[in-house]
């Protein structure tokens, strides 16, 4: 639980908040070109479901060669939650408010509510203003959520509202417990991104700490605290199971199976040298490791004398704060951690490490965890340490985000 802070102050934040917010949306907006928001696969569908279809009935574009055709339709592999989270702009278009689909505008929002969310979720230690603030932007500009986000096409977007649902599900739960909204906002991360549905188990041991008065931590005390969490528990569970039950039928309209969500079925997609072993496979794991944590940068005769593999490259090259991960303290260490190494084993099961990438974009559904690590460990004040390794982590995404998305130095 956060600490209990007087109105004056919890007033400021907000406005802080808001402010920051506000900040991020303009310099995100403004430093991005969205060079895949033509690839609107949850866009598409979901103005197909605002018709009653779950598929397209004519045949996508030639670009958008991730659509399965079956059955005299087409469909998208993304799951239900990323379509609905696209409801709202196809009701837009529908009534005539937009004419196209804006990636642009859609990551800029979510790195706007992100950023928010951030902030408010550093209140979960007594530290001061500044430290928070440097906290919240790092997610996005100190990352590699930076240049990722800004392609603004749907696999982007779908872990930006991912990214968004596990920070705003983790505020309502440890800094203002709402457990209906946590509960939203996890349904919002695990229908973007159906591996988070790992996390349920470390969102409901938050829940349940919160809940008991006992002393949940004896054993003998653990069956009366389970009992009292329950009906904390049916409030977070509500929105994620009727998502879960929609899917269901989802896939089962699609491709005849409530756990078929399609992707084996892309054309060609097997055939391709990285999925031979299968989708996913423990002989993926090398390869999504060494794109993970130790591929380098490439050199360059001009400034800035870097220039980035189109691929992957070390999370921690790119982002050298988050050596800042290693050190010692944090009440949420061995949870943070857990969800970690669970997350990312399975993410390093898939057969491809990401496509067309800077650094492991797959990665952002970790940010909210380590952020969890990064607010506790370490000193409250901000040291001079943290300081140079943030700046250094900007000026390095800066960089990416320049030569993705504004020059053509990049190449396969």
């Amino acid at each position: 639980m956060a600490p209990q802070v007087p109105k004056k102050e919890r007033i400021r934040d907000f406005w802080v908040a808001v402010g920051l917010s506000l900040f991020a949306a303009l310099a995100f907006y403004f430093s991005t070109k969205p060079m895949q928001q033509h690839f609107d696969y949850t866009f598409r569908i979901a103005g197909a479901l605002l018709h009653g279809h779950v598929g397209l009935e004519t045949r996508p574009l030639s670009w958008l060669n991730e659509m399965v055709p079956r059955d005299g339709r087409f469909y998208s592999v993304f799951p239900l939650g990323a379509v609905l989270s696209m409801l709202p702009v196809a009701v837009l278009q529908r009534v005539g408010w937009i004419d196209n689909f804006s990636g642009h505008w859609v990551a800029t929002l979510l790195v706007a509510c992100s950023v928010y969310f951030f902030f408010r979720l550093a209140d979960i230690r007594s530290q001061p203003l500044a430290r928070r603030i440097l906290l919240a932007l790092f997610p996005i500009f100190g990352t590699w959520s930076w240049c990722n986000l800004g392609f603004g096409g749907a696999w982007q977007l779908a872990l930006g509202f991912a990214l968004l649902g596990e920070v705003a599900s983790l505020y309502f739960l440890l800094v203002r417990p709402r457990p209906f909204l946590a509960g939203t906002f996890f349904a919002l991360a695990v229908g973007n991104r159906t591996e988070l549905v790992l996390t349920l188990a470390f969102y409901l041991y938050f829940l349940w700490r919160a809940a008991a008065d006992v002393d949940s931590r004896s054993l003998a005390n653990f069956l009366p605290s389970f009992r009292k969490s329950w009906p904390v528990f049916v409030r977070f569970l509500i929105v994620p199971v009727v998502l879960g039950l929609l899917t269901a039928v989802y896939n089962f309209a699609r491709f005849h199976s409530i756990f078929d969500f399609g992707y084996a079925h892309i054309p060609n997609l097997t055939r391709e040298p990285w999925y031979q072993r299968g989708l996913f496979s423990l002989h993926a794991i090398p390869w999504n490791m060494q794109k993970t944590l130790f591929e380098g940068f490439n050199d360059y005769p001009h400034f800035p004398y870097i220039r980035f593999y189109p691929f992957g490259c070390s999370i921690f090259l790119s982002s050298p704060f988050l050596v800042l991960l290693f050190r010692e303290g944090g009440k949420f260490k061995a949870a943070a951690w857990l969800v970690i190494g669970a997350v990312m084993f399975v993410l390093w099961c898939h057969g491809n490490p990401g496509g067309w990438q800077f650094s492991y974009r797959y990665a952002i559904v970790l940010l909210p965890w380590m952020f969890l690590l990064l607010v506790e460990n370490g000193p409250a004040k901000t040291s001079a340490i943290e300081l140079s390794l943030f700046a250094v982590s900007v000026a390095i995404n800066a960089t990416a985000t320049y030569q993705f998305l504004w020059t053509n130095l990049i190449h396969p």
